[in-house]
């Protein structure tokens, strides 16, 4: 049954893309795939009416579901009769508000993938944001998995675009394989849409009362365009902005007006997202997901931060998952970068973490600054007892270990997860 709607809906989609003509913007990549998105919906949405993926609807199911603009109804038979039958009045009655552009993500689990993706969608503009270890379980080598995601390009034309991030080796590797025009983004001074002078509002001593905001200036040609983006604090954040003014350049769209636009760009739940927690303690909340590029970025933010004398730094950490032959590597060498952060106290939860624990005691890391737990709980009522005004906390995790868990029990309005975090469905909790 579950082949026969998955065909069904291919099938639909394709017919709809093929009625009302949007242009696609793809993205894919191990790392910042979601905040890229909203940082281009943010742009585009300026001029153009869209849609992007509707939660994390990314795959086989996801992508014509969102093609369609229905929600995935579960294990209902009426649910699944109910969502074919609205894709059918799309193509019998045509919709005048359908969006002039469809933002889709584009995940890449396990091989042959994105050559499924390929098969429904052709993009104006397909987005390669950063190729990690992320999934690489699945696919045995690194190699095999950017090959993978590099397929994103393939159905590109000559007057299509491709929007690489720089700063990610892997992801410029294809630059020479691209027949379409290119455009690179990034932090590092050879991109050509460049994120500079960066300042976060927590490195001015004792302002741990400010941990709200960068600043930062866009270097493109010979514009340097300052950029506010008030809810964020990580440089994937400015990553994903840049992406997004990258995008906006291939619509055409005016560059000072598209800085003004990312001032309204807030990174998803769990994406390194500022919240208050008990005992007036700051949480930052970067839950969604975890790889070792992606928690080495947030231990690098946490590192920067200035606190008052007495204050902590709390890293709570679980297994990365999904690592494949990469899994001890990757966690000890995050323990490693854990150990060089001062004020620090790590609590780990999970198998694999074990080795971050173990990364850190080998990296210099004292003992009685290290806790490792078996369950959610046990870290909440610890930190519980211990977190003061100011102290920080950093909480991290792959899907699978439920991370968003320890914030909720942390967050002074627990009665606001629903808002603020991740994974807060019913589906989820069930």
């Amino acid at each position: 049954m579950k082949n026969i709607i998955q065909l069904i809906l291919k099938l639909l989609a394709k017919l709809i893309l093929a009625k009302y003509r949007p242009e696609i913007v793809g993205i894919t990549g191990s790392i910042g795939k979601t905040s890229a998105k909203e940082a281009i919906a943010t742009v585009l949405a300026t001029k153009f009416s869209l849609r992007s993926n509707i939660k994390n609807y990314n795959n086989e199911f996801g992508l014509p579901l969102t093609i369609i603009g229905a929600m995935a109804p579960g294990r209902s038979v009426w649910g699944w009769l109910k969502v074919l039958a609205g894709a059918v009045k799309l193509l019998i009655i045509t919709d005048r508000h359908y969006p002039q552009i469809l933002i889709l993500e584009m995940g890449v689990d396990r091989p042959g993938d994105m050559d499924y993706l390929n098969k429904i969608i052709k993009p104006r503009v397909a987005v390669l944001t950063m190729i990690g270890l992320s999934h690489l379980e699945n696919f045995g080598s690194l190699n095999k998995l950017a090959a993978e995601k590099k397929k994103i390009f393939d159905r590109l034309d000559k007057s299509g675009w491709a929007v690489i991030n720089w700063d990610s080796e892997r992801s410029r590797e294809v630059l020479d394989e691209i027949k379409s025009r290119i455009i690179t983004y990034g932090l590092d001074e050879a991109a050509e849409v460049r994120g500079t002078n960066l300042i976060f509002k927590f490195q001015e001593e004792d302002a741990e009362d400010e941990l709200l905001g960068i600043s930062f200036k866009i270097a493109y040609k010979e514009a340097y365009i300052p950029v506010l983006l008030p809810r964020a604090i990580s440089r994937a954040a400015v990553s994903a902005a840049l992406a997004g003014f990258a995008v906006g350049l291939t619509y055409d769209l005016n560059p000072v007006d598209m800085a003004i636009a990312l001032g309204d760009f807030t990174p998803p739940p769990g994406r390194m997202n500022l919240l208050p927690g008990i005992n007036g303690s700051i949480i930052i909340d970067d839950t969604y997901n975890a790889a070792p590029q992606s928690t080495a970025a947030a231990l690098e933010i946490l590192n920067e931060m200035n606190l008052k004398r007495g204050k902590k730094k709390w890293v709570v950490l679980a297994d990365m998952l999904e690592l494949g032959e990469a899994s001890e590597t990757g966690h000890l060498e995050t323990g490693q970068i854990v150990a060089k952060i001062k004020k620090a106290q790590l609590l780990t939860l999970g198998q694999e973490a074990l080795y971050i624990g173990i990364g850190a005691r080998q990296a210099g890391m004292a003992e009685e600054a290290m806790q490792h737990f078996s369950h959610h709980r046990e870290i909440i009522d610890y930190l519980s007892e211990r977190l003061e005004p100011g102290d920080i906390v950093l909480v991290k995790g792959s899907q699978g270990m439920r991370m968003e868990k320890i914030v909720k029990g942390l967050l002074t309005e627990p009665e606001r997860a629903a808002e603020l975090l991740v994974r807060q469905g019913p589906d989820w909790e069930n």
